[in-house]
């Protein structure tokens, strides 16, 4: 099942780039099947595409990243993606 994963940051400049080394580290050393991502260009979030086995399991690894985890996050959506 592929993923996307759409969200918006809050506007804490200094603790998201505080958390985004973090962030970025945490999606890239996971070794996700198709991962693609990366943050917009004015910094005012990011796309993230990526598989996993259930949506449950897509979910957990939403949860699990130090954005959301630190309340950085003003509005996200998480959408199984065909890409037929």
């Amino acid at each position: 099942m592929r993923f996307l994963y759409f969200y918006l940051m809050k506007e804490e400049s200094d603790e998201v780039r505080a958390a985004a080394p973090e962030h970025a580290s945490y999606w890239r050393e996971m070794g996700l099947t198709h991962y693609l991502g990366g943050p917009f260009a004015d910094r005012s979030g990011g796309l993230i595409t990526f598989e996993a086995g259930s949506s449950a399991e897509a979910e957990q690894l939403v949860a699990d990243d130090p954005f959301p985890q630190r309340g950085l996050i003003e509005q996200s959506w998480l959408k199984e993606w065909n890409l037929d």
